[in-house]
């Protein structure tokens, strides 16, 4: 299988590398996240050549992560605002940011300390149950076949 099928697989990790699965797409991210919005902040930030970022940018309007926004009319320039689909991988990116904070940090400590806005403490994200409430690892979770690979398997058989 190529890379650029990937988003063909019957699985939600599969098809969504397929739009994020790449360094430079989530350090996109990670900056709208972090309040960029134009491409030249975004090309001066990551020190990414203006093709590659084009393309990455590109990519996430069309997969509907990021919109474009006229910011200027004459001539023509947009600003990237993430979509309700693109702020719903703030999750992923916190998630990322703890692994790297407690595996890839060093003595020095976390470059990044995020602080809830709520309490105004600075906190540690954490995945939890949506039903009970109680934290989950991947010792307190079983997969089991869901209903799109159920539906998949069942139009096979007939």
């Amino acid at each position: 299988m190529r890379w650029n099928e990937i988003q063909d697989i019957p699985c939600s990790i599969a098809r969504t590398l397929s739009v994020i699965g790449d360094r430079w797409t989530l350090l996109v991210i990670r900056e709208a996240f972090l309040g960029v919005r134009r491409f030249e902040q975004f090309q001066k930030r990551l020190q990414i050549t203006r093709h590659r970022l084009s393309d990455r940018l590109n990519k996430l309007v069309e997969s509907g992560v990021l919109r474009k926004a006229l910011y200027q009319g004459s001539p023509a320039r947009y600003e990237y605002r993430l979509t309700r689909k693109g702020m719903d991988l703030y999750p992923v990116i916190l998630a990322m940011a703890g692994w790297g904070d407690k595996y890839m940090a060093g003595d020095a400590g976390p470059p990044v300390e995020y602080v809830h806005l709520g309490c105004g403490k600075k906190m540690t994200a954490t995945l939890t149950c949506s039903e009970c409430g109680e934290p989950v690892d991947a010792k307190s979770v079983k997969p089991m076949l869901g209903s799109g690979l159920r539906a998949l398997t069942k139009s096979a058989d007939e």
